[in-house]
């Protein structure tokens, strides 16, 4: 199958292949998707470059995370050398058209994965995301209110709010700014936004970055970090949803589950794209960076006085913490009772390790809140792997199991 598009051709293969087994849905009906909401999947990685996430054949299975674009590609095809914080550099994919977009897709791309810079400046970003993340056990509606709050907490401070559905759990708010601070300013600013938002609203959203001490929705900034890239509007996740661009007349109302790839082009066609007018509205950080300075700096996290060899909870995501934290020296020690279950190649494996743990301190488990419960997925250098740790906090301090062996005992970083 051979698309013509912008002048050149696109080779489709496989078109019959089922990526989403759940529904039935081919690579043909994605392609189709994405030709449908061309307009407004192009206005959410337009000169931007993507990582590309890939699934080899369909959502059930894990994908593998593609920095670098395949050395074997149309002469096309652009790509931009992307610096990251580990030094290390990457010649990612630009899209620049639907024919650039299409090219990704047939590789096994199904949601789309852009840095917040254009190619043209590639140390800038050009906006700002907040992604809200509930734990586990929070509602739709609680994270609504999160998101007006996030909302009122941006516009106040000069910037316009563009929401859109996450096509998972969570939530997405952009902010088109001037292309002129760095990755480290724009952080600073959503974490300004993030901490303003839990000041207004704590019994309900958090700012605190480590997971076991979340209540609520966690109002996520870190996604402006240089390593971080959020699935783009109208990007299919591997759910079958869509995120989805709304208007903020809509969110209060609207159903995550309303929006999949056999609704929203239907819904673009009739109504048009909310977010049409975004590329209009960059605004200045300025006024969130002063909030950032009357917040000041957060509190110090405790750190171990020593490291303990037998404890595995932090060994191989140290680098990782630090360069999100902006900590060095020291590992840090949890305020809460946390013990370590599994670490595991794939969730379902991590999962059953999990059930063999609850089989054996059944009294333990059913004293275990959904929150209490914190399953990670890890993004290692080209896939992702999965931590499963438990908060004792809600079992009495004499009830408590000990760290024991891990139930599944995988090492990501085999062979480095």
């Amino acid at each position: 199958m051979v698309l013509e598009l912008d002048g050149r051709e696109v080779e489709i293969t496989n078109p019959d292949r089922v990526v989403f087994p759940r529904t039935g849905h081919t690579k043909g009906d994605l392609i189709a998707y994405y030709q449908a909401v061309a307009e407004g999947a192009l206005r959410g990685v337009a000169d931007r470059p993507v990582i590309l996430k890939r699934y080899v054949d369909s959502v059930e299975d894990a994908p593998f995370f593609q920095k670098r674009a395949p050395a074997k590609r149309p002469g096309w095809v652009e790509v931009a050398r992307f610096a990251y914080p580990s030094g290390r550099t990457a010649d990612e994919v630009v899209v620049r058209d639907l024919a650039h977009l299409l090219w990704t897709v047939n590789l096994g791309c199904v949601d789309l994965n852009p840095h917040p810079v254009r190619a043209a400046d590639l140390e800038h970003p050009d906006e700002l995301r907040i992604d809200l993340d509930p734990v586990p056990g929070v509602g739709w509606e609680q994270i609504v209110r999160v998101a007006l709050h996030a909302r009122d907490v941006l516009e106040e401070h000069g910037l316009t709010a563009w929401p859109k559905t996450s096509g998972s759990r969570g939530f997405h708010i952009y902010a088109r700014i001037e292309a002129r601070w760095t990755f480290r300013e724009v952080r600073r600013a959503a974490e300004a936004v993030a901490r303003e938002v839990e000041r207004r609203a704590p019994e309900i959203a958090t700012s605190h970055w480590w997971k076991e001490e979340r209540e609520g929705v966690f109002v996520d900034y870190n996604q402006n970090a240089r390593d971080r890239t959020v699935a783009s509007a109208y990007s299919v996740r591997p759910t079958g949803r869509v995120s989805t661009p709304l208007a903020w007349g809509e969110v209060e109302r609207c159903r995550p589950d309303a929006f999949t790839i056999g609704t929203v082009p239907g819904r673009l066609a009739e109504n048009g794209d909310p977010w049409a007018p975004m590329d209009g509205t960059a605004g200045t950080l300025d006024a969130l960076l002063d909030l950032a300075e009357k917040q000041g700096p957060r509190p110090k996290a405790p750190k171990a006085a020593k490291a303990d060899k037998s404890d595995k909870s932090d060994k191989s995501d140290k680098s990782e913490k630090a360069e999100k934290t902006g900590e060095s020296g020291g590992r840090r020690r949890s305020v809460k009772p946390l013990i370590e279950i599994a670490r595991a190649e794939t969730e379902d494996e991590a999962r059953a390790g999990f059930e063999r743990w609850k089989a054996r301190h059944p009294d333990v488990a059913r004293l275990l809140r959904p929150a209490d419960v914190l399953v990670d997925s890890m993004r290692g250098r080209s896939s992702t792997w999965t931590r499963i740790r438990v908060n004792l906090q809600h079992v009495p301090e004499a009830e408590r199991p000990p760290q024991e062996p891990l139930e599944v005992d995988y090492d990501p970083w085999r062979g480095r």
